[in-house]
């Protein structure tokens, strides 16, 4: 339940206190409690990319499903869900990041 409050709220997977972010788009370079480095190498957060996409893809289902029910054209269900990614944006970065710091730290503990 510590590790999910902590996802929730973008906190450090080692001590769950420390703000994984300074700012919307800002991340802290380390943890301000513990020390843990967020970012261990160049090109670390590649693999975040993988959490996006998945993040994405669980947001826009719904409404693209939804859509089709309800009888929607095609070019309407693009606009929307183009207009919907584009605002949900800063949420799948960040929560992208939060997660694959959170499985690296499970896997490769520091």
């Amino acid at each position: 339940m510590n590790k999910l409050l902590a996802i929730i709220r973008e906190r450090c997977p080692r001590c769950a206190t420390g703000a994984i972010f300074a700012r919307l788009f800002k991340m802290n370079r380390r943890c301000p409690v513990c020390g843990l480095e967020f970012e261990r190498e160049q090109g670390y957060f590649v693999g975040a990319m993988y959490f996006s996409y998945a993040l994405a893809i669980a947001a826009v289902l719904p409404i693209v499903v939804a859509m089709l029910l309800l009888g929607f054209t095609a070019a309407s269900i693009y606009l929307v869900s183009c207009l919907f990614l584009a605002a949900a944006s800063p949420f799948l970065f960040r929560y992208s990041r939060v997660l694959w710091i959170h499985l690296d730290q499970v896997i490769d503990p520091r």
